[in-house]
């Protein structure tokens, strides 16, 4: 309206903008074609562009709270929220992270107990089964004593089956142990997707009919995240040994040597380094492994059973593999 006001203005006079030069005049020269050129900008402008430009007409709402509710109205928004609640609260729930909690010394319950002994034996005392390979005449010539055999000594496999029994229980402790940390100091969520039954989800996510590709990663992920505590414990159980072996060892050089005793100090700390090092990557390729077997497994084999199954032998081809990879490179672990 200002700028068709200022047009008609124009019209009328002619000479309004031919004043004399001063800076009044000069300020109302510009004013005038300032505000000729904003009008003809805004004829230009098409119609459609009008509310981007903001001439459009100005909208002005009017509030009327009771004009357009009636009783029957509220009475209807009221009985359709009681029955979302009745009805659809049950089918819409929230999800809840259930956290089972397994006792802190389950590794020394008589069953568990007795499956790690036997396990630990068999490992030991079964190499001890292996028949010998015979030896041939033209070799005994070259033996010193061929009749005499050095006789067996089972104290030795018995002492490290009793040892790897200790480890093995104390795995499981400190992993029961992590599990409690993580339940008080993680979010809830996270500690549930640490202590899951990975199996069992495994079978629930089978149920959902998922694409494969889909269903190995999700497998793969919990199956990470189910396998990380055990891992870790595993790791802080075999750090713990190498460095009281580490203490050991300077205190008898100590006790025998102690002109070298700096040379060989400096041996162990790095004999230290490799092993924590080794321990740190066989760990890590384990836990790979795992995961990408029982994800593997579980495609191939039922849910359960083929990620147990796929997980194991992850567990045990990742160590091996990472030992054959650092072979080659020449690197000791």
């Amino acid at each position: 309206m200002a700028a068709i006001a200022m047009l008609d203005l124009l019209r009328k006079n002619p000479n309004f903008g031919g004043q004399a030069f001063n800076s009044r005049g000069l300020f109302s020269t510009k004013l005038v074609g300032a505000s000729s050129a904003a009008a003809s900008f805004a004829i230009s402008t098409p119609f459609a562009f009008g509310a981007f430009f903001g001439d459009g007409a100005s909208r002005v709402s009017y509030c009327d709270a009771g004009i357009a509710l009636d009783e029957d109205y509220i009475s209807s928004i009221r009985s359709a929220s009681a029955n979302i609640f009745q009805s659809d609260a049950l089918k819409y729930t929230t999800k809840q992270y259930d956290i089972e909690l397994k006792s802190l010394f389950s590794a020394f319950h008589w069953k568990n107990l007795a499956v790690t002994s036997l396990r630990s034996f068999l490992l030991f005392y079964l190499p001890l089964l292996e028949p010998k390979p015979e030896v041939d005449e033209d070799d005994e010539d070259f033996l010193e004593n061929p009749e005499e055999q050095e006789p067996l000594d089972l104290s030795v496999p018995f002492k490290k089956s009793v040892k790897q029994i200790i480890r093995e229980t104390s795995v499981v402790t400190t992993r029961r142990v992590f599990e409690r940390l993580a339940v008080h100091y993680v979010s809830h969520r996270m500690a549930w997707k640490l202590l899951k039954d990975v199996p069992k989800s495994a079978a629930r996510k089978a149920a959902r009919r998922l694409p494969v590709l889909t269903y190995f990663s999700c497998v793969s992920k919990t199956t990470f995240r189910g396998h990380l505590l055990a891992v870790l414990a595993s790791w802080t159980v075999q750090i713990s040994i190498d460095i009281y072996h580490f203490f050991a060892s300077i205190s008898k050089t100590s006790k025998d040597e102690e002109a070298a005793d700096t040379v060989e100090t400096s041996q162990e700390v790095r004999l230290l380094g490799k092993r924590i090092c080794g321990a740190t990557f066989k760990c890590g390729a384990s836990l790979v492994f795992a995961s990408i077997g029982a994800g593997i497994g579980a495609m191939f084999i039922r849910p359960t059973i083929g990620q147990w199954i796929g997980c194991g032998l992850g567990d045990l081809a990742g160590p091996v593999v990472v030992t054959f990879i650092f072979e080659k490179l020449n690197f000791e672990l």
